[in-house]
């Protein structure tokens, strides 16, 4: 996720990974430039993206805590279940922290990017950091009590998405289409019906009823999902994910 925004983002981005080889192909992939340590990241950032599991964060913030308590940039984490209270409490409470939650998306620049901040970031760092993400996708910002709830439907939705297209794509080729006329098909369609859903803001219930001619083949397909308790097990993805990233933040 973190090459994701490094690659979406705009201005000069600065690399650092412990794994070298990572932070070298990522470097000359996107034209960034890469740095020896995190400490070096933080003294020229403005911005210090976290990109790092959440079991890592508290090791992390102990190693730059002296950095950045004398550079003051602005400290953005993507780690899921990790609160900004956590993240305060590790590196000092007048911290300027940005959390957020993106999706991959984001690399090709139709990502959905949940934002929370402290107190002690400013309208200024706001504005630098939505331009910093113009081309990452949409930001949102969200009251942080709601993000985990979020992330499960725009962070993880993604995955179930994904394997929605390839199980369109699987019927098409059971019905004669050949694999890559169904995975185009599949992909076409998945993006636009939700450009549709997007720029109409209709209820998706209205548009689903809009296909289904009475008696006609989508009902008798709608009838076979709602058979198969499509919407039941979308539902329980999305509250599995929660749940899970809840313990994470334990």
């Amino acid at each position: 996720m973190g090459g994701a925004l490094a690659k979406a983002a705009s201005g000069e981005v600065l690399l650092y990974d412990k794994n070298e080889s990572v932070s070298k192909a990522l470097g000359e992939k996107i034209g960034a430039r890469v740095l020896p340590t995190a400490k070096d990241v933080a003294l020229e950032a403005d911005f210090l993206f976290l990109g790092v599991k959440p079991a890592i964060i508290p090791s992390v913030l102990e190693e730059l805590r002296s950095v950045l308590d004398e550079v003051k940039c602005t400290v953005v984490s993507m780690a899921a279940g990790v609160s900004i209270e956590s993240i305060e409490s590790a590196l000092g409470q007048s911290a300027p922290i940005i959390r957020i939650m993106p999706n991959t998306p984001a690399s090709v620049g139709e990502g959905m990017i949940l934002v929370s901040h402290n107190k002690h970031v400013t309208h200024g760092n706001i504005l630098d950091f939505l331009e910093a993400m113009k081309d990452a996708g949409t930001c949102d910002f969200i009251d942080e009590r709601l993000i985990d709830a979020a992330s499960a439907v725009s962070g993880c939705g993604p995955a179930f998405v994904y394997m929605f297209i390839e199980a369109l794509a699987d019927g098409g080729v059971r019905c004669g289409l050949p694999r890559d006329k169904a995975m185009l098909y599949a992909e076409a369609t998945v993006r636009g019906a939700a450009t549709l859903a997007l720029k109409t803001k209709q209820n998706p219930g209205a548009l689903k009823d809009a296909v289904c001619s009475p008696g006609g083949t989508t009902i008798e397909g709608v009838t076979a999902l709602e058979n198969g308790a499509f919407r039941g097990a979308v539902i329980n993805a999305v509250s599995a994910a929660y749940e899970k990233t809840l313990k994470m933040g334990k």
